[in-house]
């Protein structure tokens, strides 16, 4: 019953903490003008929210500090160092962002870090994340293979694996924000899934991480449903795929996070294919990329996209969670 009082609260304080946040931030951004610059090749009706504030995510990290503070200070099983680690690698996804999302506002245009920078800060961390991992014992060289119950030590192996997860992770996770209320509503949901996930497995840290992280996405969410007030930007889109990275490798199901997480999969999958596609055909496989803009061009409401991506997610959530 303590626990899941303790896991209770980290869920209610996360939410909370962001929702507070994030009313406390968002006239201090309107005020220094942080306003979104929209780009024109995107869909024409994504005009009308340029100068929506932005760098929401800043909220995210707040809210994280403050719940993990009081998680290790009441639940008495928490491991500080893999805390300060784990919190660190989080943030270390908001710095990137917020880097992005600065450079963007003193340029004004919707181009900030370029994407070899943004990879190599994102591989540092990533590379230098899972060492601190596997050389304190947190993880082992073991990778799941999914719906088997077996798990294959992969040696030196893992390392690539694991770096390249964590990478992709926070990349398609990226790719996820670009419509209101998208990638708050799938993370949330991907959250939930990965803490049911993480108490099968006996994760209790990532049980954390995971509510924490779904409760920050819920809180956002208020202000960031279409139509949104704020975004999150790259500051909170990095941090949360960084977040949900970190939850994924951790876990002893490592590969779960491939289902659970197919919405940011798809996402990425299909910049990727659009990029190859147009290169060896000269036109386009989608109308626009990512996944979510393809939908847009099709006819469909923001609300409606929406609505299917979160509930896309909800299925791989249960198959990703209880299956694997």
């Amino acid at each position: 019953m303590e626990k899941i009082i303790l896991y209770t609260s980290v869920f209610v304080i996360s939410f909370a903490a962001t929702a507070v946040a994030v009313k406390l931030l968002l006239p201090l951004l309107v005020k220094l003008k942080m306003g979104q610059r929209i780009l024109e090749i995107g869909p024409s009706w994504h005009m009308g929210k340029q100068g929506t504030p932005t760098m929401g995510g800043i909220s995210f990290a707040a809210a994280l500090v403050i719940s993990s503070m009081i998680y290790l200070l009441y639940s008495g099983t928490g491991d500080p160092v893999y805390f300060l680690g784990t919190l660190g690698y989080i943030l270390s996804g908001a710095l990137i962002g917020f880097a992005d999302d600065s450079l963007k506002m003193r340029k004004k245009e919707n181009e900030g870090l370029t994407a070899s920078v943004k990879l190599f800060f994102q591989l540092v961390t990533a590379s230098a994340y899972i060492s601190f991992c596997v050389a304190m014992g947190y993880v082992t060289t073991d990778i799941y293979i999914p719906f088997t119950g077996i798990s294959v030590d992969a040696g030196g192996f893992y390392y690539l694996f694991a770096v390249l997860t964590l990478t992709g992770i926070s990349n398609a996770v990226n790719f996820t924000d670009g419509i209101d209320g998208l990638c708050s509503s799938v993370t949330a949901t991907a959250a939930l899934f990965m803490a049911l996930l993480s108490v099968r497995c006996g994760d209790y840290e990532n049980i954390f991480f995971s509510l924490a992280i779904s409760g920050i996405c819920l809180g956002f969410l208020i202000f960031n449903f279409y139509p949104a007030k704020i975004f999150m930007g790259d500051t909170g889109s990095l941090f949360l795929g960084a977040a949900i990275g970190a939850i994924a490798v951790t876990s002893m199901k490592n590969t779960a996070i491939f289902i659970i997480g197919a919405v940011y999969i798809a996402e990425a999958a299909s910049v990727v294919l659009q990029v190859i596609w147009f290169k060896i055909t000269g036109k386009r496989l989608f109308l626009m990329a990512p996944l979510h803009h393809h939908f847009e061009k099709k006819g469909l409401s923001e609300v409606k996209i929406v609505l299917i991506f979160t509930t896309a997610t909800f299925l791989t959530g249960i198959i990703g969670s209880l299956l694997v």
